[in-house]
Order: structure tokens, then C-alpha cells, then sequence
């Protein structure tokens, strides 16, 4: 009888849970409000976040668990600022276009710089780290942006070369693209959604 009754009692669960809308979860919530960020607060995120972030990078799922990825974050603010300067000079009409220019990664204080093997291989395994890190960003309230131009700006300008030999990437690895991390200075409103991209087969 006992029995019985938790089985039941366990089916109405499910129901409530089926009837319930998917959309007040905590997961659906925190993937709807992500927004690209590209303006940042003067605040550098702590580094409690920051660990907490590559955990939740390094959970993500990858082929047959072999985990061909390497990740650096960047804390060290001269760091940023130094290669920053040096696409100041390669790049001044850009920097002009940007009013209050603070570096050359939307003025973010702090990155997490995402490698992968150069074969290309595991480019989707270092793809579902990043929005592993970058949704676990947003749920500690922090603005995220990734970015791939100042990847191509950072392997094409040998003066940014000290940038990249800091970020000691491993043997056989590639930078693959950078996300802009810090405590948002806006609120974009969310982008349309093409719903028509997705069929189901019945």
C-alpha cells in the first residue's frame, strides 16, 4: 500500500512538473536574460567568480570526455592595458570610433581566453565550454561578450606577441577566441529570435 502510494504520489509530481512552465526555471531564466555585453564597469570580477566560471567551463561535455581545450583568464589589468596600447597604434581610426576607449576588448577588466588543438578538431568541445562560462557569468551577475577580432589582431601583429606568450598556450593549440567578462554598464535589449530555423519531426 505504502508503495502504491508513493507511485502515485510521484506521478502527480511529474504532472505539476509538466504543467508548470518551462520557462520559470532557474536554467531557461539564466538563458534568457544572457546578452552580449560590451560596455564594463571599472571593476575587476573577483577571483572567487572567476574559479567559479572555469568550473563550470571545465564541466562541459567533450568527445569521449578527452577534455582538448586549455583556458586562460586574465586578471593582470597591465596585461590588458599593454596590448591594448599596441593596437592603439595599429588601429587608431578604430579606437577614434569608440568614445571612451578603455582597451581593445569592449573595456572589459577581466578575459577568459579559450584554446583549443589546431586540427580544428575539438572546436565544438571548446564551444560548449564557452557558453558553460559564459552562463555561469550571468547568473553571478556579471556581462560577457565573445569575441574573436582581437584573436585575429593578436596572431597578425608581432608586437602582441608578448600578449600570447604570457597566455602559455600548449603545444599544438591555437587561441581559438576570447569572452569579455566584467559587471555590465548596460542592458541590451534582446536581439529577434528566427523560431523558424527549428522544425519538428513528428
Amino acid at each position: 500500500m505504502k508503495r502504491l502510494f508513493l507511485c502515485i504520489m510521484a506521478m502527480v509530481s511529474m504532472l505539476s512538473l509538466t504543467a508548470q512552465n518551462v520557462f520559470e526555471s532557474e536554467v531557461m531564466n539564466t538563458i534568457m536574460a544572457r546578452r552580449s555585453v560590451r560596455k564594463y564597469l571599472d571593476k575587476p570580477v573577483e577571483h572567487e567568480k572567476l574559479e567559479a566560471i572555469a568550473q563550470a567551463g571545465i564541466n562541459a561535455p567533450s568527445a569521449r570526455n578527452w577534455q582538448y581545450w586549455a583556458v586562460r583568464i586574465i586578471e593582470d589589468q597591465k596585461l590588458i592595458a599593454d596590448v591594448s596600447e599596441v593596437y592603439k597604434q595599429a588601429n587608431p581610426e578604430a579606437v577614434s570610433r569608440e568614445p571612451g576607449f578603455k582597451n581593445m576588448f569592449r573595456g572589459a577588466p577581466n578575459l577568459i581566453c579559450v584554446c583549443a588543438p589546431k586540427d580544428g578538431g575539438f572546436d565544438l568541445d571548446a564551444g560548449l565550454m564557452g557558453e558553460n562560462m559564459m552562463l555561469a557569468a550571468q547568473s553571478l551577475g556579471l556581462g560577457t561578450c565573445i569575441q574573436t577580432g582581437p584573436v585575429r589582431f593578436l596572431l597578425a601583429n608581432e608586437k602582441a606577441k608578448s600578449f600570447l606568450e604570457r597566455l602559455d598556450i600548449p603545444e599544438g593549440y591555437k587561441l581559438l577566441y576570447v569572452i569579455a567578462v566584467g559587471y555590465p554598464d548596460e542592458k541590451p535589449d534582446a536581439k529577434p529570435r528566427d523560431a523558424s530555423k527549428v522544425k519538428f519531426i513528428k
